[in-house]
């Protein structure tokens, strides 16, 4: 990447996509270094219908406002139904970020970004690793671990853990 490009990407905006059911510190990690590479991050809080989360949509929307209370001139959340790289483009964002933990993830991502390259030239996909300390952790290893009594207090922000141990208080 030349300086010149590493300067265009400064002054834009990349739309990061999820079901964020719950964020996670990896989430925020992703994030945080989304925001080094951009001016503003959408975080786009995925409506899936073949998902069934365990926190409601705006749950989750205020989880994640929660982790920004005094950033929203570089940080947006929002939800998007639909196809993405339409909501990427309508919003003008130059790049969808999408974080990648293992080899394994890296198969269905790429399919995607060549999808969304084919309907979409101006967006580009940016895949980003979290630091090594959040590469192996999901919103969905988290839940089920916290679903049977595991201790996720270091792997979630503080207010998404207590909401973990309250949806899961009442499921006992």
């Amino acid at each position: 990447m030349t300086i010149e490009t590493a300067h265009q990407l400064k002054k834009s905006l990349a739309i990061y996509p999820g079901t964020f059911d719950p964020i996670t510190m990896g989430h925020l990690d992703i994030i945080d270094r989304a925001l080094n590479l951009f001016d503003k991050v959408i975080i786009a809080i995925a409506i899936n219908p073949g998902k069934e989360p365990l926190f409601s949509l705006n749950d989750r929307i205020k989880m994640v406002q929660q982790c920004f209370p005094n950033d929203y001139s570089r940080i947006k959340v929002d939800s998007v139904s639909g196809l993405l790289i339409k909501y990427a483009s309508d919003n003008g964002a130059k790049a969808i970020i999408r974080g990648l933990r293992a080899v394994s993830d890296f198969d269905y991502e790429f399919q995607l970004a060549l999808m969304n390259r084919k309907l979409e030239r101006e967006v580009d996909t940016i895949f980003l690793m979290p630091g090594f300390r959040w590469i192996y952790i999901s919103s969905s290893i988290i839940k089920d671990a916290a679903r049977h009594g595991g201790d996720v207090c270091e792997l979630v922000p503080e207010h998404v853990n207590q909401r973990l141990l309250a949806a899961f208080s009442k499921q006992q």
